[in-house]
């Protein structure tokens, strides 16, 4: 066990083996996209006064609750600076015995100068905090303190420098684990979670976990991905992966893509489940050039950018693209040698192709799945009319899954062209909507229509798919319809919409089908 503690110690007197420095940590943070309130939670599960329980909670967390009204402190700021006041408490000679738990009686001594044996001045200098805290209750909660404290190569010094972190992580973490409290923050959970793992106090890391996933968005699912490979999260990373798989465009096309390292541009680029056309990735991958430029101070040429971009050019399927687009885009962008430009010129028209150094074979991207709600369908000389009224249904799934659009019936009566507004909503608020067409051969089957990116829909909440059409009078419609369906591996449940006005509900009418990108089956 020596040996361990012995290891451990070290750990305090270095930052940890990263990429980004204390400032770009700041930084990756105004990424994450959340509500700049503050949550809180205890040990126990409790809300805090004024508090309502978050609908995201998992059983491997701690459980989050929102404050009513809390607006997140700014970086670099103390996120319990309120909290400082409990010295004054215990200015009370007699206070000990105003508090009845040992949880109490700790956090009175959180920021607390009173019987402090030890101080940190945490922070970049120049921009210190100098905070108190109390050897015993570090040591009873993190290996790593309890090796600077009393292990073998313990620290005698009554004040220790800590100029990797934060301090308001920092007092994160204290609070943690003086008042079994966890008080995160958008603009700082990601320097949170550093010091949870610096300190290796798992608890606190995966709430940092947990809060993340649920504000992770295609905007931020880039930059997360970058930092959950830093910070060795491979749950965080595979649901970021979901999300850049299936939102691809908005994750690429996003403003914090440009920062993230070069290790996972590659993994990004080199992605064969990426859902984008390539030339999608193609600008992703100059517009980061150019942001890796500006970062070494050099000008943003194209022999310059083709050199910060090195091996991971070679990772875009420029062969995918059609003859257009690459005439039109990268041909023209002098980012190619002219030999790369003849070569590919001549693999789009010669029958005799040259051999590329880039991958000629597309990405496969991801397989829509459907949703079939009716077991048959029919059609009657007076039904199904529209005459601009609503069809609608809610829905719920038990996995997270992102919906492409709506499988919808055609005429009855004969070939007809339709116009179609299709809308996805949550709680009255539009999450996607699109103004379209397609063209009904008169058969029974269903028509595809799409929106214009996949939309998020995340578990044990209901949602709203709604189509007014506007085309031949009479169209066939669903029947025999369920309220429970599996569909690979995610099980629907659906219920009538009070939106409805034309008919439609979970026995019978239109939206047949919802098309959407989920986890596939073991047996796919």
């Amino acid at each position: 066990m020596s040996n361990f503690y012995n290891k451990v110690s070290l750990a305090y007197t270095k930052p940890m083996n990263k990429r980004m420095t204390l400032q770009e940590i700041s930084q990756a943070n105004q990424w994450i996209n959340g509500e700049n309130d503050t949550l809180s939670v205890n040990s126990y599960g409790m809300p805090q006064s004024g508090s309502t329980v978050s609908q995201r909670e998992s059983s491997s967390f701690l459980p989050v609750t929102q404050p009513a009204s809390a607006p997140a402190s700014p970086v670099g700021s103390p996120v319990s600076q309120l909290l400082s006041d409990l010295s004054n408490i215990t200015l009370d000679p007699n206070w000990q015995a105003i508090k009845s738990s040992v949880r109490e009686r700790n956090a009175a001594m959180f920021n607390n100068d009173l019987m402090a044996d030890i101080y940190f001045v945490v922070g970049n200098p120049g921009h210190t905090q100098r905070i108190p805290s109390h050897k015993y209750i570090l040591a009873t909660g993190s290996s790593v303190f309890y090796a600077m404290f009393y292990g073998g190569l313990a620290d005698t010094k009554e004040e220790i420098e800590v100029p990797d972190v934060e301090p308001t992580a920092f007092l994160t973490l204290l609070r943690y684990l003086y008042c079994d409290e966890i008080q995160l923050e958008p603009d700082t959970v990601l320097a949170t979670l550093y010091v949870a793992k610096k300190y290796i106090v798992p608890h606190l890391a995966r709430a940092c976990v947990n809060y993340l996933e649920t504000s992770l968005t295609a905007k931020n699912a880039c930059l997360l991905l970058s930092q959950s490979r830093l910070f060795e999260e491979p749950e965080l990373m595979q649901r970021c992966w979901e999300v850049i798989d299936a939102q691809a465009e908005i994750a690429l096309h996003s403003d914090g893509f440009v920062d993230i390292d070069a290790d996972t541009l590659q993994s990004v680029l080199g992605r064969e489940t990426i859902n984008c056309k390539e030339t999608i990735l193609w600008e992703a991958a100059m517009n980061w050039a150019s942001a890796e430029c500006s970062r070494r101070e050099i000008e943003p040429t194209p022999s310059n950018k083709r050199q910060v971009l090195d091996s991971a050019l070679y990772l875009l399927r420029l062969p995918a693209m059609s003859l257009e687009e690459f005439a039109n885009g990268p041909a023209q962008m002098g980012m190619l040698t002219l030999e790369e430009t003849v070569d590919l010129f001549l693999h789009y028209t010669a029958s005799n192709k040259p051999r590329l150094t880039y991958p000629t074979k597309p990405r496969i991207g991801l397989k829509p799945q459907t949703c079939h709600r009716f077991q048959s369908c029919a059609y009657r000389s007076n039904q199904w009319r529209y005459r601009g009224r609503c069809d609608s249904i809610q829905f719920s799934v038990d996995r997270r899954v992102f919906i492409v659009g709506f499988g919808l019936y055609g005429s009855s009566t004969g070939a007809s062209d339709y116009t179609v507004k299709i809308e996805l909503k949550r709680l009255g608020h539009i999450l996607a909507e699109n103004n379209t067409k397609f063209f009904s051969d008169g058969s029974s089957n269903t028509f595809h229509v799409y929106f214009a990116h996949p939309v998020q829909v995340d578990p044990e909440l209901f949602y709203t798919a709604s189509a007014i059409l506007d085309g031949a009078e009479l169209s066939y419609f669903g029947q025999e319809g369920l309220s429970e369906i599996n569909a690979g591996c995610v099980t629907f449940q659906f219920q009538c919409s009070s939106e409805s006005t034309n008919g439609t509900g979970v026995q019978g009418g239109q939206i047949p089908e919802l098309i959407f990108y989920g986890p596939i089956s073991e047996n796919h």
